[in-house]
């Protein structure tokens, strides 16, 4: 009998259900949905515990039950911890009746998956999101109270899967965990236009957060004011001043154009118009916007380059310094010949990334052994792990 998995993420209802829930989700939480989509089409059944937006407890969206928690604002400070959060969420997961729940934001939901599922008899997958969350050093953990919770969950999680190899070196090092690398999904591209049929020349899609470092796109467009630049961001709950400040910056920018959230259903075409992506951020996992921008032949100018990815298949330009960035930016703009074998190149790798069920059967076949009892817990527990976190 094939396990019943629920994914853990209160914010999956933006992309599972846009008419439903605002915006505010990342590429954790697309991971996460494309998951949840492939396996339902395996024939799982699956279910996601999510924010309650007004709908329906158990509502199903494409096959998905959708079991709901509290209102994102709901709750008194100082007390919202233990309720609504923690009550609500674990008792959508007892609703939610899962074989195996798995979790992929790093922070108090690694813990409270890990104890529930433990406690219930069931199992726990947590999957690494972020290159930071490898590293007790650069979490990206506001609490002190939930970097306990995530280094507690992380040591007893049943099974912790890493993107990339340098994810699976990192939890090694910094936290003493091994993990098993499986790549993050892609879906196929739409439309591949030439150069010449392209009229966005830099985009930049991400939401509007700190460390995603959306200052670094507005100086180069003033950099290079001959070039149009494309600006794709919802604003975050923690963020909204930051959000706002982008937003009045770029508008005294002529050559940038900022739209604000765009849902994930309707960026494709961003990416078919746009000549480049450019990624600011110092750090990531591995974007869902490079694989996307590559399904629709469009090369990457990034500061970070996942496992030198980028160079090794001239999938575009990998940066250290905005100096870098403005004059690889300048250069692909200009060069129709460039541009256009990096596009075929990126379009070759992309076709070799998008076979589904390639990619989904990695996940499908360990989700299988951890519930049958016959794959091996990946990593140590420790001698103290069935006492829960003080």
């Amino acid at each position: 009998m094939l396990p019943r998995v629920c994914f853990v993420g209160l914010h999956n209802l933006s992309h599972l259900a846009p008419h439903v829930a605002p915006p505010g989700a990342g590429g954790a939480e697309l991971q996460q949905v494309l998951l949840a989509r492939a396996l339902v089409r395996r024939g799982f059944e699956v279910s996601t515990i999510v924010y309650d937006h007004g709908q329906p407890d158990g509502a199903c969206y494409e096959g998905i039950r959708a079991f709901k928690t509290y209102r994102p604002d709901a709750g008194v400070r100082m007390l919202r911890f233990f309720h609504p959060r923690w009550t609500s969420i674990w008792g959508a997961m007892r609703r939610a009746d899962a074989d195996i729940y798995y979790v992929s934001i790093a922070g108090m939901p690694v813990g409270e998956t890990v104890l529930f599922a433990h406690r219930h008899g069931r199992k726990a997958v947590y999957r690494v999101a972020h290159d930071a969350d490898c590293d007790p050093r650069t979490l990206i953990i506001r609490y002190a109270r939930d970097r306990v919770l995530y280094a507690w969950g992380l040591a007893r999680a049943d099974l912790v899967l890493a993107q990339t190899a340098t994810q699976q070196r990192l939890l090694r090092e910094r936290f003493g965990r091994s993990s098993r690398v499986i790549p993050s999904l892609a879906e196929a591209g739409g439309r591949r236009p030439a150069f010449a049929e392209r009229d966005i020349d830099v985009l930049w899609v991400a939401n509007i957060r700190r460390w995603k470092r959306p200052e670094r796109l507005l100086e180069i467009a003033k950099r290079l004011p001959q070039l149009s630049f494309h600006m794709v961001g919802g604003p975050c709950t923690d963020a909204a001043a930051l959000y706002e400040s982008v937003r009045v910056r770029a508008a005294k920018l002529p050559n940038v154009h900022f739209h604000g959230h765009v849902p994930y259903a309707d960026i494709g075409p961003f990416f078919e118009r746009a000549r480049m992506l450019a990624g600011t951020s110092d750090a990531e996992g591995f974007p869902n916007t490079y694989l996307q921008a590559w399904a629709h032949g469009t090369p990457v100018v990034a500061f970070v380059d996942p496992e030198s990815i980028i160079e090794q298949h001239g999938l575009g330009r990998p940066v250290s310094s905005i100096e870098q960035m403005a004059a690889a930016v300048a250069e692909l703009a200009a060069s129709e010949p460039l541009w256009s074998g990096m596009s075929a190149s990126c379009a070759r790798f992309a076709e070799s990334r998008c076979d589904s069920d390639a990619l989904v059967a990695p996940y499908a076949d360990a989700l299988l052994a951890l519930h049958a009892g016959t794959g091996v817990r990946v990593g140590d527990r420790p001698a103290e792990a069935s006492s829960a976190p003080s």
